[in-house]
């Protein structure tokens, strides 16, 4: 099963957005990215229906971000994606009559919300601004030499 890798690219994207400080338009960020400008657009323009990020037409235009680094969380960026599947595996659901299966399932979707909210919980407490800071660091890092930690 392919995994949906949309977060960390939007990630990926609003760091090099942040980081330039002037907007981007689609064709940079799909370089960025190694995909389509059509990818991005698509992207982009959910999370410019969350109110994140905005489009600037013309010569400078582009995609610049439209809210406080500290105030957006990967949760919400998770959620302006339409909330993913977090996890690949799942349960079967061939004969929901077998006894077997549903103590299977109980206990699959038990670990499966468990382990759900503990990543909702982390995601909410994970700010664009702290990602920014930390790829701050390291760049700083690598230009005087410095081995990363």
């Amino acid at each position: 099963m392919k995994r949906d890798s949309r977060l960390s690219g939007v990630l990926h994207a609003l760091l090099h957005m942040a980081d330039r400080g002037t907007p981007m338009t689609s064709d940079a960020l799909a370089q960025c990215l190694g995909t389509h400008p059509v990818v991005v657009r698509r992207t982009m323009g959910l999370l410019r229906d969350a109110g994140l990020v905005a489009a600037d037409r013309g010569h400078s235009g582009g995609w610049r971000i439209n809210a406080d680094l500290s105030a957006v969380t990967l949760r919400q960026l998770h959620e302006a994606l339409g909330e993913p599947a977090l996890f690949a595996i799942g349960n079967r659901s061939e004969h929901p009559e077998c006894l077997v299966e549903q103590v299977v399932n109980a206990a699959l979707d038990d670990a499966f919300e468990e382990a759900e909210t503990l990543l909702m919980e982390r995601f909410a407490s994970v700010s664009l601004a702290e990602l920014a800071a930390d790829f701050a660091r390291r760049r700083s890092r690598r230009a005087t030499g410095r081995k990363q930690s």
